[in-house]
């Protein structure tokens, strides 16, 4: 069988090469793999809402002591899969792909395709409070990579197939294929031109009818806007474009805080108890914490504020407006913390969505204290949810333009443009100032694997230390004589810098062609003088694993060194020549931009 598998195959190949071209053939896949990850977005989706609406009618949601119960079950039943099933550790699913494009050139493990449509719905049908993105993105860019792979792509139209599956599985889940696109320009930091517009533009199209197709005309957001946007509410936009800003950091920096609080708890098991009680605590106090949190946004959007805070202890006070911003204030501040705990107890789901929930809490508070300040003022409590979610997006994501479009097009009409830019601007400009990276991407920043929009430096995460790493230089001890170098090392050597190791091959200096010279025709001190004699310091060294090509560029410029060695915990291991690594970092720009 699988003979005949590799038979058919190789006929494929050959039929393609022969009858399709390469541009067309991309856009084909591109078609395809906008179908695949919009049809993976549905089924997640599908998956979740069955879990969730069974739950509904076997368990009595009224009585509130069952939310404490909820996502331990969740959560174990995740465990349970990844310890005998999965077997790997899990990775945040947009970091994940963005390692894989920097550093592994766009190769996921196939068991990807399936993982996250299996334990993203556990996480959130049990009431974890993550969302659903992430994993549609993850899984349609496994697809997407491993039809790349099938089909023999190079890894530079396969990354262009990974940005077109994550803009399949947004437009699929928002049904908004402009913001889809440029979310993955800007998240994946890829270069939008002509070559690579129209494959993300026919994947977005395809996703969106695989929604439509298996969806019909449902929408996540069923909001059509009525009060238009006012001058004079500008410097309220302003005031929530601050607001938003704070609230980003405040997320991100709660995200990486609770993160660090788990660190100690090394069993899987105590992550999962203490994370799955403080859920349940959080959603005792505040239900709308539970899942994704739609239900809770269209309520606020709508002017219900009383069914999207649901039944909690405070329901004989909440006729009192205050008591009703003080809950809303609530889920601004514990959305952030009820999603980070979901993911550091094990659970699988993404931050987009909990982004949306902070942002439409934090913009209806707004609203709500302008109305309500006795001060005379009125702005639309619905038009500032919205753009609070946008507020949020542009800040936590670093995505500016996403947010605008995507909640330009889930409202049905730019009605809002104005408003929705100077909020995402101010929160951005603010955002990005105090942190520099997003939860996606520090990790992958700090050590120097984070693709972005500068070529320089995406080129340099490109290259790999391995391809520059030269080992034909004559390596001595520092025991050996003069004699015996000369002999032994020099005679043999094409190169003129010799590093100096120890039995175990421990790194311990270099010694130069030019620091003998002087001694090298003087036989009497063949036998007298020892090789530790000339020992010297490198100007610097590599620490392999640890500097990022980055740096080992930044020590070649900083030292004025031609040569430097590369050692892996101090173990030697070869050198790098600068003139190796400016021809390696000129091929791989040739690659990059064609």
């Amino acid at each position: 069988m699988p003979i005949q598998k590799n038979k058919l195959l190789k006929r494929i190949y050959k039929w393609r090469y022969k009858h399709i071209s390469q541009k067309t053939f991309i856009y084909i896949l591109s078609v395809v793999v906008g179908l695949l990850a919009g049809l993976a977005s549905v089924t997640l989706k599908n998956i979740t809402y069955f879990i969730e609406a069974s739950l509904e009618k076997g368990i009595i949601f009224s009585s509130n002591q069952l939310y404490f119960i909820l996502p331990i079950i969740g959560l174990t039943l995740v465990y349970l899969y990844v310890k005998y099933v999965h077997k790997e550790k899990l990775n945040h699913a947009v970091s994940s792909i963005l390692f894989s494009l920097s550093k592994n050139k766009g190769l996921i493990d196939v068991k990807q395709v399936y993982t996250q449509l299996i334990i993203a719905p556990l996480t959130v049908g049990f009431g974890g409070s993550v969302g659903l993105l992430g994993p549609a993105v993850a899984t349609g860019a496994a697809i997407s990579s491993n039809l790349g792979r099938l089909f023999h792509i190079n890894s530079k139209t396969r990354s262009l197939l990974i940005a077109c599956a994550s803009a399949g599985a947004i437009s699929s889940i928002f049904q908004s294929p402009i913001a889809a696109i440029i979310f993955a320009v800007e998240v994946f930091s890829l270069d939008l031109t002509m070559i690579s517009m129209l494959p993300l533009l026919l994947a977005s199209i395809s996703g969106v009818l695989t929604s439509y197709f298996f969806m019909g005309n449902e929408v996540l957001f069923n909001f059509t806007i009525t009060e238009p946007f006012k001058v004079k509410d500008t410097l309220f936009y302003i005031l929530l474009g601050v607001g938003t800003a704070v609230a980003s950091i405040y997320f991100t920096k709660m995200y990486f805080g609770i993160i660090n609080l788990f660190k100690p708890l090394k069993s899987p098991k105590y992550r999962l108890l203490v994370g799955g009680l403080t859920i349940g605590v959080m959603l005792y106090m505040i239900p709308p914490l539970y899942g994704e949190g739609f239900v809770f946004i269209n309520n606020l959007l709508i002017g219900d504020h009383i069914q999207a805070l649901g039944k909690t202890p405070f329901d004989n006070y909440i006729d009192n407006i205050w008591v009703v911003i003080a809950l809303l204030f609530g889920i601004t501040i514990f959305k952030a913390v009820a999603m980070t705990t979901t993911l550091a107890a094990g659970g699988a789901g993404g931050i987009f969505i909990p982004t949306m929930v902070m942002g439409s809490a934090l913009g209806n508070v707004v609203a709500k204290l302008i109305n309500n300040s006795g001060l005379g003022f009125t702005v639309s409590e619905s038009n500032f949810t919205l753009i609070g979610m946008a507020g949020l997006i542009a800040g936590v994501q670093h995505a500016p333009l996403t947010a605008i479009f995507l909640i330009a097009e889930i409202t049905g009409g730019y009605a809002l443009f104005v408003p929705l830019m100077i909020t995402a601007a101010i929160s951005y400009i603010i955002t990005k100032n105090a942190v520099d990276y997003t939860i996606y991407t520090r990790e992958l920043a700090e050590s120097g694997e984070l693709l972005t929009h500068n070529k320089d430096q995406a080129v340099l995460t490109l290259m790999d230390l391995d391809t520059v790493i030269e080992t034909n230089f004559k390596h001595v001890y520092p025991e050996m004589t003069l004699g015996q170098m000369l002999h032994d090392s020099v005679a043999k050597s094409t190169r003129n810098i010799f590093p100096v190791i120890d039995a175990n091959h421990k790194f311990l200096g270099i010694i130069l062609l030019d620091d003998i010279r002087e001694f090298m025709f003087d036989t009497k001190l063949y036998t007298t003088i020892k090789v530790e004699t000339f020992t010297h310091k490198a100007p610097d060294q590599i620490n392999y694993g640890k500097d990022s090509m980055q740096t080992v560029m930044q020590k070649f410029q900083d030292t004025g060194a031609w040569n430097l060695p590369v050692v892996n915990n101090g173990i030697y291991m070869g050198f790098v020549s600068k003139s190796k690594l400016l021809t390696a970092y000129r091929r791989e720009l040739i690659k990059f931009t064609k």
